[in-house]
C-alpha cells in the first residue's frame, strides 16, 4: 500500500535504504554509506517529500522527492520485482510531469530500473564526495 511517509516510519525506512543500496553500491566505502546514513537522517528527510510503500506493517521501499527530484528510490532487496518501484515512480511521475534523478554510473540496478521505466540520461559528472561518477537522468511523459 503507497501512502505518505510518517515519523514513525524512519526505523523501517533506514533499514530499507540501508539493505537495497548495500546491494546496488557495492562499489562504495563503508564510511561513505555510513555518512549518507547520517545525511539521510538528518538533513535530507526532514526536507524532502517522502512516499512509502508498506507491506504487512513493514515499509518495504519509498520514493523520496525533492521538488521535480527523485531524491531517493529503494526498494528492500527481498521485494524487488514485484512493481513497488514501478508504482513509486508512476506516483512521483503524476504528481509532478517530469522527473529528474541522479544514479552512480556503476549502480547497474538501479540503471537498468531507470532506463525500463523510460528515464534518458542528460549529463554525466564526477561525484566528489565518492570519487565515483554519477548520471542524471530524465523522465518526460509521452503526450500518447
Amino acid at each position: 500500500m503507497l501512502r505518505e511517509y510518517a515519523e514513525s516510519d524512519i526505523e523501517d525506512y533506514m533499514e530499507t535504504w540501508e539493505a537495497a543500496s548495500k546491494l546496488a553500491h557495492p562499489f562504495l566505502s563503508d564510511e561513505f554509506h555510513a555518512q549518507v546514513g547520517r545525511d539521510i537522517r538528518n538533513t535530507y528527510l526532514p526536507v524532502t517529500e517522502s512516499w512509502v510503500w508498506e507491506s504487512d506493517g513493514l515499509v518495504v521501499g519509498f520514493v523520496s522527492l525533492m521538488g521535480n527530484e527523485i531524491g531517493g528510490l529503494f526498494v528492500r532487496p527481498s521485494c524487488h520485482r514485484q512493481g513497488i518501484g514501478k508504482s513509486l515512480v508512476d506516483h512521483a511521475l503524476a504528481a509532478r510531469g517530469h522527473l529528474e534523478v541522479e544514479v552512480f554510473k556503476d549502480n547497474e540496478i538501479g540503471r537498468n530500473f531507470y532506463a525500463k521505466r523510460g528515464f534518458v540520461p542528460i549529463a554525466e559528472k564526477l561525484h566528489d564526495d565518492s570519487g565515483h561518477f554519477v548520471v542524471r537522468l530524465e523522465l518526460v511523459p509521452s503526450n500518447d
